[in-house]
């Protein structure tokens, strides 16, 4: 199946009603923490995708039809009793194919970590159907992985390192997430 096929069926399953336990490292603070979180993801329509680009001062995109975006709405509580609630809209631009692998751009019209629109990068693997995105935020580099271990099922990671100085690796995380992601409907 041709690597863009792949990537699009990712995104066809990823639609739908999702239940997550998560488990939350927070190696700066020596704490751990569990939370869970209901979410809902819907396709983005054209106008939707061509405001997520403006938002981002993007260059324009010809063909948005063919972009796979979403709504993401979700509810998390931690079991501290927290509540955090988000909706945001998301689009991946790709610009390379190497053998089994798509690199791109990943906007989005609010970021999860800083309340602005964002453009993160993207990588994603249509042979262990991972998709793997990085965001440099002001104070953290996030690199988060969604792992499709079939339609029902998501494997989600989530390292936050502590943003270092420029043109130094990442090596110091801040927070590790692990959670199982079930599609409910």
């Amino acid at each position: 199946m041709e690597s863009r096929s792949v990537f699009h069926t990712f995104f066809d399953h990823c639609v739908g009603s999702w239940s997550t336990e998560r488990t939350y490292h927070y190696l700066t603070q020596n704490e751990v923490e569990r939370s869970h979180t209901d979410f809902q993801v819907s396709p983005l329509t054209s106008d939707l995708k061509a405001k997520v680009l403006s938002d981002n001062s993007y260059d324009e995109v010809t063909d948005l039809a063919s972009l796979p975006g979403f709504r993401l709405a979700f509810n998390t509580v931690s079991e501290k009793g927290e509540k955090v609630s988000q909706s945001l809209n998301l689009l991946f631009v790709t610009h390379t194919e190497i053998n089994h692998t798509l690199e791109g751009d990943y906007l989005r019209d609010r970021a999860y970590e800083e309340a602005r629109p964002i453009i993160s990068r993207f990588r994603f693997d249509t042979h262990t159907n991972e998709l793997l995105m990085t965001t440099n935020y002001t104070r953290v580099v996030s690199v988060d992985s969604i792992t499709l271990i079939n339609p029902q099922t998501r494997i989600r990671r989530i390292l936050n390192y502590l943003r270092p100085p420029a043109g130094q690796p990442l090596e110091k995380l801040g927070l590790v997430g692990f959670g199982v992601e079930q599609k409910v409907t």
